[in-house]
C-alpha cells in the first residue's frame, strides 16, 4: 500500500492518540471526517495500523525492575531458535524479544517484580533446557528515553 502525506499525518496522529475523535483526527490531517475515516479504516484493513493501546505507567501501579538480556543460544539450527521463541513468546515477564545480528542471538526485554524475581525467571528458563548457552543481564537504572509513537515520515524515503 503507497502511503502519501495524510496517510502518515493519520499514522502520526493515532499513534499518539489512540482515542481522538473522528472529528479532531480530520481537523489534524486536514481532511473532511467521513473521508478521514475511511482512510483510518483502510490503514486498519491493511494491518498498518495493528491496534489500540493504553500506555501505563508501571512503576505507579507497583514497583518493577527493567532489565535487558543478551541471549546466545549453544546451536544454531532453525529447530533451535524456533524452540527458544516459542518458549519465550509464552513468558508474560519478557514483553519484547528481538533476534539480532551480531556477537549475541537475542536481545530480551524483561520486567520482573525484583532482581530476585528476574533471576528465578532466568533459572526457569535455563532449567527447560531451550538452548541458552550463555546471557548477560543488564538492569535499567533509569529510562532516559521510551517512545511509543514511531516517527513514520522520517522513516520513508524521501519524496521527490
Amino acid at each position: 500500500m503507497k502511503l502519501d502525506q495524510i496517510d502518515l499525518k493519520i499514522l502520526d496522529a493515532v499513534q499518539r492518540d489512540g482515542r481522538i475523535t473522528k472529528l479532531a483526527l480530520a481537523d489534524k490531517v486536514g481532511l473532511s471526517p467521513t473521508p478521514c475515516w475511511m482512510r483510518l479504516r483502510k490503514l486498519e484493513r491493511a494491518g498498518i495500523v495493528s491496534g489500540y493501546h493504553a500506555k501505563v505507567a508501571m512503576r505507579a501501579v507497583a514497583p518493577v525492575a527493567t532489565v535487558l538480556m543478551e541471549v546466545t543460544l549453544a546451536s544454531h539450527r532453525q529447530a533451535d531458535f524456533d524452540r527458544f521463541e516459542r518458549v519465550i513468546r509464552d513468558v508474560p515477564e519478557i514483553v519484547a524479544c528481538w533476534s539480532v545480528g551480531g556477537g549475541v542471538d537475542y536481545l530480551l526485554k524483561v520486567m520482573a517484580r525484583d532482581i530476585d524475581a528476574y533471576q528465578r525467571l532466568v533459572d526457569a528458563l535455563l532449567e527447560r533446557e531451550i538452548g541458552i548457552d550463555r546471557y548477560f543481564t543488564y538492569i535499567v537504572t533509569k529510562t532516559v528515553k521510551e517512545e511509543v509513537a514511531l516517527p513514520v515520515a522520517d522513516l520513508l524515503p524521501a519524496q521527490s
